[in-house]
């Protein structure tokens, strides 16, 4: 079997990825999303700016070979040579290079051997003794994270321990470059034990076939190409992590009082649930499950304000939604939807930036349109909308008394709902309470990331097809939070 550093690092983030990555039926893999592709293209581009910043006169190994152990003998000559750096190595040992230290788990590798596969961005020679000479390498691995990882760390300790291995050194300190280039040795001290717990976990999850159980978690199981499978199967299980607030802690905790399912949480005794994981949490997941169970939108009972005041009706409404790349740092769509309500007009503003150096300017038209509505309050749906006017009115310098008048017309209806309701929603996303509503997009199934590789491919090829998808999603983001903030003034109503 074969224990590979992408499966380590899979393994790290979702267990359960890393069993269907080895075991799961490929029928079952949806399609991966566009932004993945995306993504793939940073790095390498990262990848690119690091080589050209640091290490401009590397070598590569042949790459018309075909099979792990001629790559990693390739890479081997390479180091005996004393190629200062390597690009794209190999490293190849075809048996595990940890001995477990739990006597079931050795017994279990012993009849099923690994063969391990680690393919270090970066091999970097160094002053040193090893079997080549006077010289040694160590590991870079490159990376688009902004911190650095464990499951980061727990590759790089890997690299290092297959490199200490083939090079008959201890293992070498492995180097972290992020985004930014910003570089973090890490502590092997610290890692390599935790490597050798992981590997020998992962091996036995694989050697014993023991499927993970399921838990969704949005942010995280977004963009797996395992998604729709795993979510059909929690569905079907009435999972509590279809709850909102049911958090890894708080599952297992639950678990443990014999509260199993969504049902079974709608009728849980609280006050024992309160005992182990507070009143105010037990009571806020029971009320979640309720509302699930009954269909319905329940009204917070610590919800005491006026609503009106707190989300005014107004002659003339202004509905904002932003579209931003923030790999560019880049916000390069503010739409507005007018709402005038003597007139029954309703008309959509979008203020697109088609270049990035075009942002000023739409900030500027943007600062235009709102200036003439002075008095009408403008909805949005979370803090970036706000975020982002503070932001752009730093860097294209407005003056501080035009923010001051206008950052007090924001109205965030996410704010709002989360303390005011609690619905039957597997999230409290824009897209999932203004379905429940009765709200639907035009492009079903499409979200900020698919904008987001859109803008990305009209940058790259001129195609004005993908910015009439950006609006209309824009504009169809502006309507939902239209329809959400007039079903909540009437329900609290």
């Amino acid at each position: 079997m074969l224990l590979t550093d992408v499966l380590l690092l899979d393994y790290k983030r979702c267990e359960r990825r890393a069993f269907l990555n080895v075991y799961g039926d490929p029928l079952e893999r949806k399609t991966e999303r566009d932004f993945l592709l995306k993504l793939r293209q940073e790095i390498q581009s990262h990848i690119a700016s690091t080589l050209e910043n640091f290490y401009p006169h590397y070598q590569q190994p042949d790459n018309s070979l075909t099979t792990w152990e001629d790559k990693a003998k390739a890479t081997e000559s390479l180091m005996a040579k004393g190629v200062s750096c390597i690009y794209q190595g190999t490293l190849y040992q075809p048996h595990l290079p940890i001995e477990p230290h739990h006597s079931q788990s050795s017994l279990l590798l012993k009849d099923y051997p690994f063969h391990c596969l680690g393919k270090p961005h970066l091999l970097i020679k160094q002053a040193g003794q090893s079997k080549f000479g006077d010289w040694l390498y160590y590991p870079v691995s490159i990376h688009l994270g902004r911190r650095p990882k464990p499951e980061y760390k727990i590759v790089a300790a890997f690299y290092a321990q297959l490199l200490g291995n083939l090079q008959e050194t201890p293992p070498p300190t492995p180097l972290l470059i992020l985004r930014q280039q910003n570089h973090y040795s890490v502590d092997l001290d610290q890692w390599l034990p935790k490597l050798q717990e992981t590997v020998e976990d992962c091996s036995e999850m694989l050697i014993q076939s023991q499927e993970p159980e399921v838990f969704i978690s949005r942010q995280r199981c977004n963009l797996c190409h395992w998604y729709d499978h795993c979510y059909a199967i929690a569905q079907s299980q009435q999972h509590l992590s279809l709850v909102p607030g049911v958090t890894p802690s708080r599952y297992q905790s639950l678990v443990e009082m014999g509260v199993e399912t969504v049902e079974s949480l709608a009728d849980a005794c609280p006050i024992n649930m309160g005992e182990v994981i507070g009143m105010e949490i037990a009571s806020k997941l029971q009320q979640q499950a309720l509302a699930i169970v009954d269909n319905r939108a329940i009204r917070q009972s610590r919800f005491q304000g006026n609503i009106e005041g707190l989300i005014p009706t107004h002659p003339i409404e202004l509905y904002f939604d932003i579209e931003a790349e923030p790999e560019r740092n880049l916000d390069y769509l503010l739409g507005v939807l007018v709402v005038e309500r003597s007139t029954q007009t309703e008309i959509f503003y979008p203020f697109l930036a088609e270049t990035p150096e075009e942002e000023g300017s739409i900030w500027q038209q943007f600062l235009h349109l709102v200036n003439r509505y002075q008095n009408a309050p403008i909805f949005h749906f979370s803090e970036y909308e706000v975020e982002t006017i503070k932001r752009l009115g730093k860097l294209y310098k407005t003056p501080e008394k035009q923010l001051k008048a206008l950052l007090p017309r924001f109205v965030d209806l996410h704010y709002h709902v989360i303390n005011s309701v609690i619905l039957p929603v597997e999230s409290y996303s824009l897209k999932s309470l203004a379905n429940w509503i009765g709200f639907h997009w035009r492009d079903p199934g499409v979200g900020g990331d698919q904008c987001v590789w859109w803008y990305d491919q009209w940058l790259r090829t001129g195609d004005r097809n993908l910015l009439t998808s950006i609006l209309r999603y824009n504009e169809d983001d502006c309507w939902a939070t239209f329809h959400l903030k007039n079903w909540l003034l009437e329900f609290l109503s």
